[in-house]
């Protein structure tokens, strides 16, 4: 069994496109999204169509909740650019687009082999709003994963590609496929890699492996997407991919 991970996508179809692309390469079984696939960046609606169209199950995030509740960002961010960038991908998503979000899991739970599982989410097992980090202390993680355990627990959430031990489970954060950060923000504005993330579990007799990957991007590609859009965000973009 090989399940590929992909996570915050932001309404970035080029960088989906290339991540989808190196992931058949692979052969993989299955295909999961780990959530905020629709917000931020300039293309939502064909970000939707991908998923769809790749058939891939989804889980729900912070962003997607706030693409179904127009106000719930208001409690997350008071950064005008941001909510006024929510706002213009909702209004280019149509009613069918949000249903397909609105059937996003919360969490989700995968047998990859005999007595190996994965288990998904977005943020934390409770809220989708919860950063773990490489640095989130052991103390803390017990804390966020009470009443939950597995061989491999990933979400996405802070951007941050990660792979740590915790107790025996390995934690996973496949990292971004749209905005990839090159460190942790908390609130701050970003500086954006200039690749696409993924990560790869496989199980296979009773042995299980992580792999996270990079995959390159074409900078002039991503700023005339971001040029040709009218996303709240687009200056922002466009200077991030200079």
């Amino acid at each position: 069994m090989r399940v590929a991970l992909i996570s915050d996508i932001h309404a970035n179809e080029i960088a989906l496109r290339a991540v989808l692309a190196d992931i058949a390469r692979m052969r993989v079984d299955q295909i999961i999204c780990l959530g905020d696939v629709a917000t931020l960046g300039p293309r939502p609606r064909a970000v939707i169509e991908i998923l769809r169209e790749c058939n891939c199950a989804c889980i729900m995030g912070n962003h997607d909740e706030f693409l179904l509740d127009p106000e719930l960002i208001h409690t997350y961010s008071k950064q005008q650019p941001v909510i006024d960038a929510v706002e213009w991908c909702r209004s280019e998503l149509g009613s069918e687009d949000l249903d397909f979000v609105r059937d996003f899991e919360r969490t989700r739970r995968i047998v990859l082999d005999e007595g190996l599982t994965l288990f998904l989410f977005h943020g934390s097992p409770r809220s989708n709003l919860v950063d773990i980090l490489a640095t989130t202390t052991a103390d803390h993680l017990d804390d966020i994963l009470v009443g939950h355990n597995a061989t491999v627990m990933a979400g996405g959430h802070t951007h941050i590609q990660m792979l740590r031990q915790h107790r025996g489970t390995l934690m996973v954060n496949p990292g971004s496929v749209g905005l990839p950060f090159k460190e942790y923000v908390r609130g701050r504005t970003p500086t954006v890699l200039p690749h696409a993330e993924y990560a790869t579990v496989e199980a296979n007799d009773g042995r299980v492996s992580v792999s996270l990957h990079r995959v390159p991007l074409e900078l002039r590609a991503l700023r005339e997407a971001a040029q040709m859009s009218a996303v709240p965000l687009r200056a922002l973009l466009m200077q991030q991919y200079n």
